[in-house]
């Protein structure tokens, strides 16, 4: 009986440096052959996910935005976005308390002025928390923003918005953006032990937890034929519906001991060694 394998994509199936062990790729590329299928479950957009370099790893589809879309076999299955007027107001409560943000669209990531300053300095940290080192932190700052699309004023006001991450100068402007956007899901993300770096806002009503259960529908599959994999809380829900759950060793405490079995660290095997635990390659 072949498995649906769903995998976190930061810490989970790449490093924190978005640097893809050759382990992790020959893992799902054995378990594809197997006729297992492989679908990443991210909170990056797909234009994000475009960026990152897979080699010749092959995937069966993916969801993406914390679960406001999903697409199998280049098929769209779901995309739930923010309404334009949700995205202005978030732009311009962002802008009045001068915090960097981008826009996490299919289309790309599009970014304000403060966050050509914010984000290096967050992501920095972020990758810093998680136990690598950025070299040069000048040269990280100045290629920062090539990955992001620039945008000023109207041109913020976008349609096609999956979710807005936002960079927290305080925990207090998390709490302010739940007050705020009542009507919109409030989370955070961060470096070490899930310190608050950043600040996100989506759809209320999506989860890892309801796209899952969207693809199994749409593929014909039981939910104990499905396989978790993730180190962060956020990954939780998508352990709550699924047959068997797997932490990566760099995984928070809460999400190991959610899991069903802990594997190594993402850049020591551990995606593979967990495949090889259960049979899947």
């Amino acid at each position: 009986m072949s498995k649906l394998i769903l995998l976190d994509v930061d810490g989970t199936l790449i490093n924190y440096e978005a640097i893809l062990p050759e382990s992790a790729e020959k893992a799902v590329n054995l378990a594809r052959s197997k006729g297992n299928l492989v679908y990443i479950c991210t909170g990056c957009s797909k234009a994000e996910i475009a960026q990152r370099d897979f080699r010749t790893m092959q995937l069966d589809g993916m969801i993406g935005a914390n679960g406001g879309y999903v697409e199998s076999e280049g098929k769209v299955i779901l995309h739930q976005s923010l309404s334009k007027a949700e995205v202005k107001h978030i732009v311009d409560w962002c802008n009045a308390r001068h915090i960097g943000f981008y826009l996490e669209a299919n289309s790309g990531m599009y970014i304000n002025d403060y966050y050509l300053e914010d984000g290096p300095v967050a992501m920095a940290k972020y990758i810093a928390g998680k136990g690598k080192e950025i070299g040069d932190i000048s040269e990280y700052k100045e290629n920062f923003g090539k990955g992001y699309i620039l945008k000023h004023g109207e041109d913020l006001y976008r349609d096609d918005v999956n979710k807005v991450s936002f960079v927290l100068h305080s925990y207090q402007d998390h709490l302010d953006s739940k007050e705020e956007f009542p009507d919109l899901i409030a989370n955070t993300w961060g470096g070490k032990g899930e310190e608050a770096l950043f600040g996100d806002l989506g759809p209320k009503g999506i989860t890892k937890k309801y796209a899952v259960e969207t693809l199994l529908d749409y593929l014909g599959m039981d939910a104990k034929d499905a396989i978790a994999f993730g180190d962060a809380q956020i990954d939780l829900s998508m352990f709550e519906c699924c047959g068997y759950s797997v932490a990566m060793g760099n995984a928070s405490e809460p999400v190991k001991q959610a899991a069903d079995y802990v594997t190594d660290d993402v850049d020591a095997d551990g995606l593979l060694h967990a495949f090889e635990h259960l049979g899947l390659v």
